[in-house]
């Protein structure tokens, strides 16, 4: 029958079958053939009995992600507070670089809006800013379950991996999106303003209402994917529409005139937030192309 590998754990590979769980060895053949057995891998698994199989192949994968190591995924949850700790948006920014250029669309989750307040005409100014970029933006709470139906729409049917630094509130969105979970959750240190690394190890969670969740390491930093410089701007999807009025082709808006994407910034249609961003990173590309 078809699977997914869920977990892997003391030389084991526990297979969901989506109407249970198999502990399963793997073919020593199929090592050879397949190289390495990833979390998020679709595979043909031989029960033995109600709780036990053998992969006997593992299909062809469509994505595959080094950090966290998963296969299949079909989009990332990007997730960061609104405080506590405060949102870091370069950081944010780099990870939603990583994740297009990985292939995955992204969607944007900010989590812990009990702390901002839920109203719409207090919404932070930061959701505002990327609410303009085109994906989907998420303002929850996993402490109160506010506004979490969207959430759970967008998980249905999907292999979805969180990422997101520590602190943030990963494993407690799981824990409420599904209910008995009970994921370990850290606290936010006082003193480094940053949250405690509490997952250990890549797993897929099912959820009751569908779709398969990677809880994964936290991160605290990522360096952007190698890529030409004139690539960048693509991994800015806000950028798009205004490009063609460029004044020359292959324009990098960035020192060049009569750049329609600068001139959006000007008149506030492009965030000038993400936009500072993109000069960084910009900056950051161009200097490995140097080096390289």
């Amino acid at each position: 029958m078809d699977g997914v590998i869920i977990k892997a754990y003391g030389g084991f590979y526990f297979v969901w079958t989506r109407d249970r769980i198999l502990k399963c060895a793997i073919r020593g053949k199929i090592r050879r053939l397949r190289g390495q057995v990833l979390v998020g891998d679709q595979v043909i698994v031989q029960p033995v009995n109600d709780a036990e199989g053998v992969v006997e192949d593992i299909l062809p994968r469509s994505t595959e992600l080094a950090r966290p190591p998963v296969a299949n995924v079909e989009q990332s949850v990007i997730i960061f507070a609104i405080s506590n700790p405060e949102p870091n948006p370069v950081l944010l920014d780099r990870f939603l670089v990583q994740s297009q250029a990985s292939g995955i669309p992204p969607v944007i989750c900010f989590n812990k809006n009990d702390l901002a307040g839920d109203a719409e005409h207090v919404k932070p100014d930061i959701l505002k800013q990327y609410e303009k970029t085109g994906q989907p933006v998420f303002w929850v709470s996993a402490k109160t379950g506010a506004r979490l139906d969207g959430l759970r729409e967008a998980l249905k049917g999907r292999i979805s991996v969180l990422a997101g630094p520590s602190g943030v509130g990963k494993s407690s969105l799981l824990n409420t999106l599904q209910p008995g979970l009970e994921l370990k959750t850290g606290d936010i240190s006082s003193k480094l303003k940053r949250g405690k690394h509490t997952t250990r190890h890549v797993e897929l969670i099912p959820l009751a209402g569908g779709g398969l969740v990677a809880d994964t390491p936290g991160f605290s930093s990522m360096h952007l994917p190698s890529m030409h410089r004139e690539d960048l701007a693509g991994y800015f999807n806000e950028f798009a529409k205004f490009e063609d009025g460029c004044k020359f082709k292959g324009c990098l808006h960035n020192r060049e005139p009569g750049c329609a994407v600068k001139a959006a910034v000007e008149r506030g249609d492009i965030s000038a937030l993400r936009y500072r961003h993109y000069v960084i990173f910009l900056a950051e590309v161009m200097e490995a192309e140097r080096r390289y």
